[in-house]
């Protein structure tokens, strides 16, 4: 298979499908719900909600972190997520965008 030529694609919809790409695993979800009931949350307490090693919850802690939808402090030897609020503002508004151009009820097919 060719490589992607995101280049023939507008920003936003790069930005739209890099974000639902980083959000797109199950674990992720639930690390992202986790974080919605916390204002923070440190890495090992992930895995008392997730059946998954800590290597793995840190490889899907760091792609969340990557897309700028997570945020992480390290004290020590502890590291300690939460959700970026300025991130999530703006992937509201691409979601928001996106699905408003949708046409609910259009006679299809």
């Amino acid at each position: 298979m060719g490589i992607t030529k995101t280049d023939v694609y507008t920003d936003e919809q790069n930005e739209l499908a890099d974000l639902l790409k980083a959000i797109a695993h199950p674990a992720r979800i639930a690390i992202l719900q986790k974080l919605c009931t916390v204002d923070c949350c440190i890495c090992r307490d992930f895995s008392e909600d997730i059946d998954l090693s800590q290597p793995t919850i840190s490889r899907h802690l760091g792609e969340l972190k990557a897309a700028g939808l997570i945020s992480g402090t390290i004290s020590g030897t502890t590291k300690s997520y939460c959700l970026n609020p300025e991130r999530w503002k703006a992937v509201s508004s691409l979601i928001g965008s996106f699905l408003g151009s949708l046409r609910a009820g259009a006679n299809c097919c």
